[in-house]
């Protein structure tokens, strides 16, 4: 057992925890502020630095210059609370930490995150708390408080913490705080001066300057300053506040409470040390206090949060108006909003707030990470979720947030794929643009991410699935639960839904047939050969020659009926073909003056055209539809089997996976439904 204590003790960091167990006298401190002026810093200049600590990364989208701040990706825990495809929000929402830090007006605002639900608003709130939980943990975002001490008869014994974790500079007089900085050697613009004592603290100050008749100095040898750390568990420095029923809820959970049973210790109840100073405010002194679902809270508490927001001040049962120093956040969802807007009595409140708003995701690769964070092999065991099934179920639900197109010529999946980075004929990246631009409410509502987790885990455990899963048992999962899904209340958007699947099922089914016709066609050295053929015959067509035949020996004029077949796979039309021809022998030629040499995967326009008449030249002697019949001779069987491992090798699929989708395509051969 001594053993084991031994190994226990030995994985304890000593000396990280004497850090943030430090304590000092009040001169201490005062060196402490004068190396670092920081420690004093206000909640939103922590929370702000706090971000920044983490790095930053810009980058250019549809011609706008974006930040990504790494902060939000959670580096900490290793992605496990990530917020995805919200750069946009999420740069305004440090703005206004950044304005609020310089002291230019939000720091005296409510921050509401505003959107549907599901869209990571209290994700968000629960980054920022843990966030500068971490943070008070390092020596940059280092925090001080003081207690009493020796406050018993004789000035021994008895102590009391500051209930509130206040600066330890508010024990200097405020009016003459500046000037008494600066005569120890602190500059006080570089330190924060805001915020008077508790009304504890200060009972027990002027206690003490009663009984040392005056004496600040010895008021001070009954201080202790010491660091700490914020943690929400333990109730310091991160406040939460959720509404319960009207007929319950009490502003006292907010401000504090009077103790009765120590009434009868001080004889009233005006007494400080006879009130509660825990109440949530209290409690998230010096760094953040999140309101979840803020616009469903009773009237009481929204006037607490007017005073809390503006002055900085709150008042509690019984005594003056107290600072505080605190990050106020709180989320709400579009219907408690909307009830806001329509309240004459809330326009103060409105007149105090900053509304964020936080959308669904509409870019489709940044949905996918939502799921393949819950739904990914380490976490997976025992199912394979073959390859396609998450993104299929990424792009029905941001299909489903998406407002028809205004464009007559663009579908709601090509406009999917724009916002995605994909590129089409006739789009650049100011259409991209303009089509964000002519949006009224796009991403504020449409299929929320719980609802695709909730049924991609139905998938999973269904009596379907067979040791693996796929995209049409996934999207049937989700077609089927639209009947009673509690947040559609029109049938037009059923039926809107209804279409979208099918949509997304037809992509599926041209995304495999795609896979499937570049796993037959994979055979790197026969399309090496076509290359080269094809190449041969347009350099002598542009340059007007002949072709050397390989096998006659023989001149013969350039094969247009070669050239033809493989141009017509990508819709070069007649009109077209010396353009493109002459643009494949410029493109070789300007590589050659480089001394680099051409290669056809490079040009992706050419590679698919490669595939696809190669895919022709070989899906007949693979017969890949006997593969739903029952009868498959060995020489074919074979083939098969190799287009198979190039499945699984090449794009993630399992045996029973590749086996379905081979199955699949196949039927669609069968009767005639190729698309090349």
């Amino acid at each position: 057992m001594a053993g084991l204590l031994a190994k226990i003790a030995a994985l304890q960091n000593l000396e990280e925890y004497r850090e943030l167990h430090w304590e000092g006298t009040f001169e201490d401190y005062l060196e402490v502020v004068r190396k670092n002026p920081k420690v004093t810093r206000n909640a939103f200049q922590r929370v702000y630095d706090m971000i920044l600590s983490y790095g930053r990364e810009e980058y250019i989208d549809s011609k706008k210059k974006l930040v990504k701040y790494k902060f939000f990706e959670d580096p900490d825990n290793g992605g496990s609370e990530a917020v995805y495809g919200l750069d946009i929000p999420l740069m305004r929402l440090v703005n206004v930490f950044k304005s609020a830090a310089m002291g230019y007006g939000t720091e005296k605002r409510v921050i509401l995150l505003h959107g549907p639900v599901g869209s990571a608003k209290s994700t968000i709130a629960r980054r920022l708390k843990r966030g500068v939980e971490a943070y008070s943990r390092t020596p940059e975002g280092a925090l001080y408080t003081y207690e009493w001490k020796d406050l018993g008869e004789g000035n021994a014994g008895e102590t009391m913490r500051c209930p509130m974790n206040e600066d330890p500079l508010h024990l200097i007089p405020y009016d003459v705080r500046a000037r008494a900085l600066k005569d120890v050697g602190i500059d006080p613009a570089q330190v924060n001066l805001e915020g008077e004592l508790c009304p504890a603290c200060r009972f027990v100050f002027q206690d003490l300057m009663s009984k040392n008749k005056g004496d600040i100095g010895k008021v001070f040898g009954h201080i202790k300053v010491r660091r700490f750390v914020l943690s929400e568990k333990d109730r310091v420095g991160i406040g939460t506040f959720q509404p319960k029923d009207e007929k319950n809820q009490d502003s006292t959970e907010l401000t504090g409470d009077i103790n009765y049973r120590k009434i009868a210790v001080y004889g009233s109840d005006s007494d400080p040390r006879a009130f509660n100073f825990d109440g949530e405010f209290h409690v998230a002194n010096r760094g953040i206090i999140e309101f979840i679902e803020v616009l469903k809270l009773d009237v009481a508490f929204l006037y607490d949060l007017l005073g809390a927001s503006q002055e900085h001040k709150i008042k509690p049962k019984k005594f003056a108006q107290t600072d505080i120093d605190e990050v106020i956040i709180g989320h709400t969802n579009e219907a408690e909003y909307k009830k806001l807007l329509n309240n004459e009595f809330m326009e103060a409140l409105r007149d105090r707030t900053v509304k964020i708003d936080i959308p669904y995701i509409t870019r489709l690769g940044e949905e996918i990470k939502i799921y393949e964070k819950d739904f990914n092999k380490e976490k997976i065991k025992g199912v394979h979720i073959a390859p396609h099934t998450l993104e299929m179920a990424a792009m029905w639900a941001v299909a489903t947030r998406l407002e028809d197109p205004k464009k007559a010529n663009l579908t709601t999946l090509q406009k999917l794929k724009l916002y995605n980075g994909k590129m089409l004929p006739g789009f650049t990246e100011e259409s991209v643009k303009e089509l964000r631009k002519e949006t009224e409410r796009e991403g504020m509502s449409g299929i929320s991410p719980r609802y695709i987790q909730d049924k991609i885990s139905n998938a999973l455990v269904s009596d379907k699935a067979e040791g693996s899963i796929n995209p049409f048992l996934v999207l049937n999962e989700l077609e089927s639960g639209l009947s009673s899904h509690s947040l559609i209340n029109k049938e037009d958007d059923r039926k809107r839904y209804r279409e979208l699947i099918a949509m997304v099922k037809q992509e599926y089914e041209d995304i495999v047939k795609s896979e499937v016709q570049r796993a037959i066609s994979a055979d790197e050295e026969a399309l090496t050969k076509l290359v080269s053929n094809y190449i041969d015959n347009i350099k002598a067509y542009t340059q007007k020659e002949r072709v050397k035949n390989k096998y006659t020996g023989q001149f013969e004029e350039p094969d247009e009926r070669l050239m033809r077949s493989i141009e017509e796979k990508i819709d070069i039309p007649e009109s077209r073909k010396d353009d493109f021809r002459r643009e494949i022998m410029n493109y070789i030629g300007a590589l050659a003056v480089e001394g680099k040499k051409f290669d056809f995967r490079t040009n992706e326009r050419l590679h698919k055209a490669l595939e696809l008449k190669l895919f022709e030249d070989q899906k007949d002697s693979i017969k890949l539809t006997t593969l739903v019949s029952n009868v498959v001779d060995r020489e074919t069987q074979e083939k098969i089997d190799i287009v198979k491992q190039r499945m699984i090798r090449n794009y993630g699929y399992d045996e029973v996976s590749a086996t379905d989708v081979l199955n699949f395509v196949a039927s669609i051969f069968a009767r005639g439904d190729a698309k090349d």
